[in-house]
């Protein structure tokens, strides 16, 4: 199965303050599938690193106050075209990420507080049908699939 996966996932230091989060389940899902890198971020057109940013309302702002929605949605419809370049079945993001959260994202308000919603990458991959999941709910069968 290809998989596309937050390239933070894999160890690539591109998150907002230029470090990685490896994990180890998805790393090990090397084994039997083809991931396919992506940082919806990067390709969005933002720096590494750069100003944490969170979703508030219906916008994307960073900590300074610098509305950041045009470089997300940029950098989740070229996500979604690599997805369908490289015929991914699935996606697996970065939880809480204001990108790739799936189920539940920063609220806003830059104090740590959770809200229900999806990333925006997130959110535009599920639209399109491609099913999504995060470091943190894996399913079982994508370690005994190929």
């Amino acid at each position: 199965m290809r998989l596309l996966v937050s390239a933070c996932l894999l160890g690539v230091m591109c998150r907002y303050d230029g470090q990685s989060r490896p994990d180890e389940k998805v790393l090990g899902l090397l084994k039997n599938h083809v991931l396919v890198p992506v940082c919806p971020e990067q390709l969005g057109g933002l720096s590494t690193p750069r100003c944490p940013c969170e979703i508030r309302g219906d916008r994307v702002m960073s900590r300074d106050g610098d509305d950041r929605t045009a470089e997300y949605e940029k950098g989740a419809l070229e996500a979604l075209r690599l997805c369908r370049l490289f015929s991914c079945e699935a996606a697996v993001l970065k939880a809480k990420s204001p990108s790739c959260g799936l189920g539940c994202v920063y609220d806003g308000t830059f104090s740590g507080t959770l809200r229900p919603g999806d990333g925006v990458t997130a959110g535009l991959l599920i639209q399109n049908g491609i099913p999504v999941y995060t470091e943190q709910n894996l399913p079982g069968d994508f370690e005994k699939t190929k």
